[in-house]
């Protein structure tokens, strides 16, 4: 799917599912892609090549809450922040790369809703670089949520 002049259009739950169904389309070596909601630690959306079950990806939604979101974390994002004089309540990571064994794991912070957090599950043969700018052009591509 060439998302090129696309924008997603519809309900919130339309546009993610769009989202996560492109980023997993044309991201290389793409195994999954997925959506959840900060707020909640909510899995919004969810694309994958095999079948999990629902225990396993509720797990890497509250994962990814942690992640992103976790009390330590928020600590080292406040320190940051204050050492650096910014003085936005925007969240300081954005982006959190992971390697396992066999995968590679992009988290990316949504840039138009700092409460959705997009993840592309690849196989750890992909080149890290084309993930990056593949998983954030189609975010730009696809547009806001």
């Amino acid at each position: 799917m060439n998302t090129s002049n696309q924008k997603a259009t519809g309900s919130l739950s339309e546009r993610i599912g769009t989202l996560v169904k492109v980023l997993r389309s044309e991201v290389p070596e793409c195994i999954a892609a997925g959506a959840i909601d900060m707020t909640t630690g909510m899995l919004l959306a969810v694309e994958t090549v095999d079948n999990h079950p629902q225990e396993v990806l509720d797990l890497l939604a509250a994962a990814t809450l942690d992640l992103f979101q976790g009390r330590n974390v928020v600590m080292i994002e406040d320190i940051w922040k204050e050492r650096r004089g910014i003085r936005i309540d925007r969240h300081y990571f954005q982006e959190i790369l992971v390697n396992s064994d066999n995968l590679s794991h992009l988290f990316i912070r949504t840039e138009s809703r700092d409460d959705v957090v997009i993840v592309v599950v690849c196989r750890k043969q992909v080149n890290v670089g084309m993930l990056f700018a593949q998983a954030r052009r189609v975010l730009k591509d696809v547009g806001s949520l």
